[in-house]
């Protein structure tokens, strides 16, 4: 069976492993037709995603179609088109028993703790495996980053009409300016990349894209009337714009941080004080998440169309290709590989 294995930054191997095992009663054997490549992807690439160790198959992005089902399975069919929740949580752990499935104590994520989709089979729990008969594959394999946005803004409670800040135009980004706007949130998007606000400014209809630079804080008075974001989101990863996502709330707001690094982040205390920031964490998403996403999508509240800016074949193009989608100036948004 066909797999592509980083064995360890920016080095990838295409190899032959052995075919995955059958299905258990639990379980189905699912070929994978669509694999997302996100940030997550391109920070193992380069040697920078926390939580990772290498070799490594990656993909968690995964569009798939059952090929086998375990016994006593009433729900899933062979041939089903499916997504998939990539992570795979004990069910017995303090996170799991309230059900905080996304941040299990002995979580295992595809493509990052555990070999993931890259490949042409995978065996996985049936209770991951997310069925819709109307979505097209690059849907299912984009339902995923979809909902990390999606759980990131449930963690904040917006309220319609506020000023929402999404620092970090990326596909996490994107995921986390869609659902905002779902909520009935005012969206400001900032980021370095020109491209990627213009990005956002032409497909997501934001009602503010500005650069994060020292102007920074007098545009963002200047398009809430003279105040801040009530509500604040990072996507960056990047330990400095974290660091000063901190200055961006107005009193009273909320911080919510979506990406993550391996580092520490550091903030100013008293200011922070002053203005009595709530701070939220978000990791991952629920199979709550995941249902209301395809929900969405099948009922055409959402066009992925504008995310997928590279194509390739699941081979040799993928290692040739993937090294050039972290230039900046490639337009990269989101790849899909067809297997």
């Amino acid at each position: 069976m066909k797999s592509i294995v980083l064995n360890k930054p920016e080095q990838f191997s295409l190899v032959e492993i052995p075919p995955s095992r059958q299905p258990s009663a639990n379980e189905a054997l699912v070929r994978v037709r669509r694999i997302g490549i996100c940030g997550t992807d391109l920070h193992a690439f380069k040697g920078e995603q926390p939580f990772f160790s290498y070799p490594r198959v990656l993909g968690h992005e995964l569009g798939v179609e059952i090929v086998k089902v375990g016994e006593n399975q009433e729900e899933l069919r062979v041939g089903d088109r499916c997504a998939v929740e990539p992570y795979l949580n004990c069910g017995e752990c303090i996170a799991c028993r309230q059900g905080k499935t996304n941040c299990c104590e002995k979580l295992q994520v595809l493509g990052v703790h555990t070999d993931g989709g890259m490949r042409e089979l995978i065996t996985l729990p049936t209770n991951k495996l997310h069925k819709s008969e109307t979505l097209s594959l690059d849907q299912l394999a984009l339902v995923e980053p979809l909902c990390i946005g999606a759980h990131a803004v449930s963690r904040a409670q917006i309220k319609t009409g506020e000023f929402a800040l999404v620092v970090g135009a990326g596909p996490i980004g994107l995921s986390v300016i869609l659902s905002a706007q779902l909520a009935g949130a005012k969206v400001i998007v900032m980021d370095v990349n020109e491209e990627r606000l213009r990005f956002a400014r032409e497909h997501f209809r934001v009602a503010a894209a500005i650069k994060a630079d020292d102007r920074a804080i007098a545009q963002l008075k200047e398009i809430t009337g003279g105040d801040l974001p009530t509500v604040v989101f990072d996507a960056t990863g990047n330990q400095q714009a974290m660091n000063d996502s901190f200055n961006w709330p107005a009193p009273g707001g909320r911080l919510v941080l979506v990406g993550l690094f391996q580092g520490n982040l550091t903030l100013h205390d008293p200011e922070a004080h002053r203005r009595e920031l709530t701070v939220l964490f978000s990791r991952n998403a629920t199979g709550a998440d995941f249902k209301r996403l395809i929900a969405l999508l099948e009922a055409g509240a959402i066009d992925i169309t504008p995310w997928i800016t590279h194509r390739v074949s699941l081979g040799e193009e993928v290692i040739g290709q993937f090294p050039l989608w972290l230039n900046p100036q490639s337009r990269f948004i989101k790849a899909v590989i067809e297997v």
